[in-house]
């Protein structure tokens, strides 16, 4: 008799999906980070020094509005903070868009904007601070410097993108008697949408880091005042979890322009 062969199951490997893959590599990265911080900080600083083990503690009391006396009210700087952070991101969203997509379609507009523009996206937020101060009440120097942050970074992006539109494009318009608001408006802004996305990405940090430096500097209220103010008094753990607030702040306006990217531009980074 010949001999059957039979198949045999061997187990499946295990394996990971690559995005939790991506995820436990993260979260390993941050455990290590912070293992690594609380090891050196006991070692080497002195111990009013923030360390994760004191920002844990402090959290749950800050969250809960107890500062320490004289501290200015947390919920109070958030709130300040975060509408000066939005509001200026609007202004400078649709002036970045405007000025950008005149600059990209209008040769005279370039000439005479472009140099300004690109002085002001190099000079340092912190030196525009005095002069807003001086230009503008202080009062509202602190939204002047975030409208600023956003509109520099999105008004060059949308004029890369309006440059880069390709010339059939126009020309097909033209060729169905398209006005110059069809052009701009319905081909090159939508086919600059890319490029807007990019210079927001940009902006989200400009804007809070305007916006912090501005609150430090002019003693205005917000986080940027509260953090100098606890680390001045020895408070450290209140003014680390002002700055985690903050990280979380630009780390969600990023996560919601991924999804406004991939729901208004699926065909963009698609692989991503």
């Amino acid at each position: 008799m010949s001999a059957v062969p039979q198949t045999v199951a061997l187990p499946r490997a295990f394996t990971i999906a690559p995005r939790w893959q991506r995820t436990l590599i993260r979260v390993a990265t941050g455990v290590i980070l912070l293992v690594l911080w609380e090891v050196l900080i006991r070692w080497l600083a002195p111990a009013f020094v923030a360390r994760p083990v004191t920002i844990a503690r402090a959290l749950p009391h800050v969250l809960a509005g107890h500062t320490p006396p004289g501290s200015p009210p947390f919920w109070g700087s958030v709130e300040s903070t975060v509408a000066a952070c939005f509001e200026g991101l609007a202004i400078g969203t649709v002036a970045g868009v405007l000025v950008g997509l005149t600059m990209g379609r209008l040769r005279l507009a370039d000439r005479l904007l472009r140099f300004y523009i690109n002085a002001f996206f190099a000079m340092p937020i912190l030196a525009m601070v005095p002069l807003m101060q001086l230009w503008v009440a202080p009062s509202k120097a602190r939204l002047a410097i975030v409208s600023l942050g956003a509109f520099l970074p999105i008004c060059l992006n949308v004029y890369d993108g309006a440059r880069s539109l390709p010339a059939h494009y126009v020309e097909v318009a033209k060729t169905y008697h398209a006005r110059w608001w069809n052009v701009w408006f319905g081909i090159a802004l939508p086919a600059s949408l890319p490029y807007v996305l990019a210079g927001f990405r940009l902006a989200v940090g400009r804007v809070l880091v305007g916006a912090t430096v501005a609150e430090y500097v002019l003693s205005l209220k917000g986080l940027g005042y509260l953090i100098v103010y606890d680390s001045r008094s020895f408070h450290q753990d209140v003014m680390m979890v002002a700055v985690l607030v903050l990280a979380l702040l630009g780390v969600s306006i990023n996560v919601a322009a991924d999804v406004a990217t991939h729901r208004l531009l699926p065909w963009h980074r698609r692989s991503e």
